[in-house]
């Protein structure tokens, strides 16, 4: 292994005051890449040269070494890639990582094609084989960094310097330097095995290089958990048996296997063909595969022997009957995984859970029957499911109003489903029941959500409006000498009114009001230069101007409190006219050039970019202002929340029916996103009781800054814990060799 950088910085026993910061500590091992790069060709090198090119893995690759020699020649090429690429993803994170291949979702498995179920094993493996490499370092590393960042506890996926970064920059440089599949797939296995063993070498220098400079890591959490805030196994549950693979699954939900019985083929032995050869020949798994296709292969073409019509007859009907068995075990195996996370779930109450718990006969009796559950996500079974677990998500405790009815509903469609049939019309009778129910029980609520959101609607309109209605008022301003109080003026609340004349308008007039055509006006009447030359039009028009002012700022409901001060400042600019207009009178000269003095110093108006919402609107909507967020200091949040989602989400992305624990008052209150606007600058969640809380997109997003508010669920339970199958899937075929039975 080569000397990294870090060595020659040296270790220091007397650490010095100053520590190093997050950039210096990138840019060192940023510095390291074209090292990384050398170890990973060397290695390469070495394992296919002569010397070492007489066992199975060389055989079965003979175009490997011409790979690694063509490589090596593009070293400098290779180097410059992987060093762009690892930069762009420390940098730039996730983000940049678009050629990644997606996260393994359940309901896109009959849509997989083999490449595709390759390229996810491929990249799950590379990041496999350099995660096992750096197994014993990463944690320390984690902590340390972590502390650089400035957290209290480890935030490993907050590393720049993660393993997954230097993954993806190996691809994509083996990917331009290799364009061929088949030929980077030959190197890609051994490289990921190298850049492990130099990165963990490298990580080993960084933590002792940190720690000798005085950074002090932070102290993990106890205990980890899972996708869904459950604590994590050590050892593997028992339904997380080898048989569910990403080959097998899209079979599964494709309908190739057919729990239900469906004629298979005699030559239906393809499942266990790999998607990854290289992944069994890494697994030394290859002979194993051989002879059992080989054997399969003998009894599905029995010819040249004995009673050969009678020998394919039978080993037709043993196909179809295993393809039949294999798929009930499936089956069977996803509503177990399914049920197991959804029962593991904190986030949903005991209750709940015991109730889920009490369907697995049901489903299990439903994956039999009915394949469609797994292949059709709105299945009546599924959106049962999906309904309750999101529905349940609103109570925090059994003792919240509401709840026990909740539960009792729940106790007795589950004993309705238990006793009956269970088909998918069951499900779908007794959802409908429950939610004429519940649509009864939030008659009024419904009302009061659908009053606030028209009025949300019209609140966003008119402030899209006013934005646009500020940029005209400002190019007829120009380059006037023009006082900043009316300048604010314009900007902020005339916007308002005149966009609310507009939108009110029904005839589609742009100033039925006449609140337009005042801005000309407003604007010479306070230029000292114009309107001490025609004192007899400033007289005549100052009354019926401030008359105006005052009808337009009272329909917007603009603050009383807030007039007068302004309508004081307006007055005494357009007295200072009227003063210039005497004194230059008595003297018989012109007026010297004047610049209104006013004191703004104690602002009147709203923030230029704050988002207007009238004193009913506001009400209605429970909208909260910036200067509303809650000051005092919050008890912790329980942190019942999807780890994978809590640190992704933002206001942009975060979709109707996910769920927050929001700051209210003192208290933590937990409600659900109904309604975003079209242009998604307003939000409104409703939590018990229907209570409306509404905020504008900053409002969110200083409370998420702030910790004010958290993301519970982006309220596709149901989703997610078979998500959390098809990620099962996942490591299965890492471990087991691709689905090989």
């Amino acid at each position: 292994m080569k000397k990294y950088l870090l060595r020659r910085l040296g270790v220091a026993h007397d650490p010095g005051a100053t520590k190093p910061s997050l950039q210096a500590c990138i840019e060192i091992v940023l510095e390291q890449s074209d090292a990384v790069v050398d170890d990973i060709v060397a290695g390469l090198q070495l394992a296919t040269s002569e010397a070492n090119n007489k066992g199975l893995h060389a055989r079965q690759n003979p175009q490997r070494r011409a790979v690694v020699e063509a490589l090596a020649l593009e070293k400098k090429t290779f180097q410059q890639t992987f060093a762009s690429a690892l930069r762009s993803a420390v940098y730039g994170g996730a983000a940049q990582r678009k050629t990644a291949p997606a996260r393994v979702r359940f309901d896109d498995f009959q849509f997989l094609e083999e490449e595709q179920i390759d390229a996810n094993i491929e990249l799950a493996m590379s990041e496999q084989e350099v995660l096992m490499s750096v197994d014993t370092v990463l944690p320390a590393l984690n902590g340390l960094v972590s502390s650089l960042l400035g957290w209290s506890s480890v935030q490993a996926h907050l590393n720049p310097l993660k393993p997954e970064n230097f993954v993806y920059a190996l691809r994509e440089s083996l990917a331009q330097c290799i364009p061929a599949d088949e030929a980077r797939a030959g190197v890609m296995g051994l490289a990921a095995s190298l850049l492990g063993a130099a990165l963990a070498q490298l990580y080993r220098e960084m933590v002792d290089w940190l720690r000798s400079q005085g950074v002090e890591p932070v102290v993990p959490l106890t205990g980890g958990s899972g996708p869904f805030g459950v604590p994590v196994k050590g050892a593997e549950n028992s339904v997380t048996r080898t048989l569910l693979t990403l080959d097998k699954l899209r079979r599964l939900l494709s309908g190739e296997l057919d729990p239900c019985g469906a004629a298979g083929s005699a030559k239906d032995f393809t499942h266990t063909v790999p998607a990854s050869f290289e992944a069994l020949e890494d697994m030394k798994l290859v002979e194993p595969m051989m002879k059992r296709l080989a054997e399969r292969a003998r009894l599905a073409d029995p010819s040249g022997l004995p009673g050969a019509p009678a020998a394919a007859a039978k080993a037709v009907s043993k196909e179809a009957v295993r393809s039949k068995a294999l798929g009930q075990q499936l089956g069977e195996e996803v509503v177990r995984l399914m049920l197991d996370n959804l029962t593991q779930d904190r986030r949903m109450l005991p209750g709940i859970r015991h109730n889920l718990k009490a369907m697995e006969p049901v489903l299990l009796r439903l994956s039999h029957t009915d394949p469609r559950f797994f292949s059709e996500k709105k299945h009546p079974a599924r959106h049962f499911l999906d309904k309750i677990t999101s529905r349940s998500l609103a109570f925090t405790s059994a003792d919240e109003p509401g709840f026990a009815r909740f539960q009792k509903n729940l106790d007795n469609a589950v004993s309705v489903l238990s006793g009956g049939e269970g088909d998918a019309n069951a499900f779908a009778r007794l959802l409908r029941k429950l939610e004429e129910g519940w649509a009864q029980d939030e008659q009024q609520h419904r009302q009061r959500t659908e009053e606030a959101a028209r009025s949300l609607l019209h609140a966003e309109q008119r402030n899209m409006l006013a934005q646009r209605l500020s940029d005209d008022f400002m190019e007829r301003v120009g380059s006037k000498r023009v006082p900043e109080l009316v300048v604010s003026f314009l900007r902020g609340p005339w916007a308002q009114v005149v966009a609310e004349s507009q939108l009110r308008c029904a005839d589609g007039s742009q100033d039925a009001d006449g609140y337009l055509s005042l801005v000309d006006d407003l604007i010479w009447s306070v230029q000292l230069r114009l309107t001490s030359r025609n004192r007899a039009r400033l007289v005549d028009m100052v009354p019926q101007m401030l008359v105006k002012l005052r009808q337009g700022l009272q329909r917007i409901d603009y603050p009383e409190d807030r007039i007068p001060p302004f309508f004081d400042g307006l007055i005494s600019i357009h007295e200072q006219a009227f003063e210039a207009s005497r004194v230059a009178a008595t003297e018989g000269a012109a007026p010297p050039p004047l610049v209104p003095k006013v004191d703004v110093t104690q602002s009147v108006l709203p923030a230029d970019q704050e988002f207007w919402m009238a004193d009913d609107e506001a009400l209605d909507s429970g909208f909260m202002h910036d200067d509303a967020l809650p000051l005092p200091p919050m008890p912790k949040v329980q942190q019942a929340t999807d780890p994978a989602l809590h640190h992704d989400w933002t206001a942009e992305n975060l979709g109707t029916g996910a769920w927050v624990d929001l700051a209210q008052g003192g208290v933590w209150v937990r409600a659900q996103l109904t309604w975003a606007s079209p242009h998604r600058t307003l939000f409104m969640f409703t939590s018990s009781g229907g209570l409306a809380h509404s905020m504008s997109r900053r409002t969110m997003d200083r409370l998420r800054e702030t910790g004010l508010i958290h993301l519970v669920s982006d309220g596709h339970v149901m989703d997610n814990a078979l998500d959390a199958v098809a990620q099962a899937a996942l490591r299965n075929d890492l471990e087991k060799g691709t689905g090989v039975a």
